[in-house]
């Protein structure tokens, strides 16, 4: 079901073409957006507005979206952060592994210089690859955290005995468990999933171009 949902949002950003027809629209809670009730605390500076990005490296859907997210970031005002929660609900395609893997590069200090590369090993190079392209069948096996440790190693300027250390410490099992409740809290149905300031969910289907989603993820940014 997961995986259902991971794909239908693919197909809603497929959606996602041409130029906004509505630069002044008006967006409506419940259409466009989504209150989290309760609200979640946002995990950055005092004075900064958190806008964070759901996701799996297992998610196709995900892997498209990440050109729409350089350019989200591009646009961001100074007072914005962004902040990546990975989820972990499809373990058949290697979710946890990935969450994982996210969390370690994190602590290791290496997660923003290997972001894409990490996308790019799954979906391109098919280093860490959980489909096989010939058969677009699952492959067997998965990776496993001694893939991901080679990866890291190889991409990250880090060591495997350290990547394997800190993917096995308590520091990121407890990191998961919070990526776990967060993604709960935050009510997420699907990847990719946009959370502003703790307080509100964007419908990706909701719009009609890349434009409108900047839009407004920026006027959520700036509503009190």
């Amino acid at each position: 079901m997961r995986t259902i949902r991971c794909l239908a949002a693919l197909l809603a950003l497929f959606a996602f073409t041409g130029v906004s027809h509505a630069t002044d629209a008006r967006w409506v809670e419940g259409r466009n957006y989504d209150l989290i009730v309760p609200a979640q605390p946002t995990r950055v500076p005092a004075g900064k507005v958190e806008v964070v990005e759901v996701f799996s490296y297992g998610c196709p859907a995900c892997n498209q979206f990440q050109p729409i997210m350089a350019e989200l970031a591009a646009k961001l005002p100074k007072k914005a952060q962004l902040v990546f929660v990975p989820a972990s609900w499809n373990p058949a395609e290697s979710w946890p592994l990935f969450q994982r893997a996210f969390l370690t590069a994190q602590i290791l200090g290496i997660a923003e210089r290997t972001h894409q590369a990490m996308y790019d090993a799954i979906w391109k190079t098919g280093e860490l690859a959980v489909v096989d392209p010939s058969t677009h069948q699952l492959k067997r096996p998965q990776p496993t955290i001694g893939d991901v440790a080679r990866f890291y190693a190889r991409v990250g300027g880090v060591t495997q005995q350290q990547v394997l250390d800190t993917a096995r410490s308590f520091a990121v099992d407890m990191k998961m468990m919070e990526s776990d409740e967060l993604v709960k809290a935050y009510a997420v149905e699907g990847t990719p999933t946009l959370i502003v300031a703790g307080k509100y969910r964007v419908n990706n289907s909701s719009v009609r171009s890349v434009d409108e989603l900047i839009e407004l993820v920026l006027w959520l940014v700036n509503r009190p």
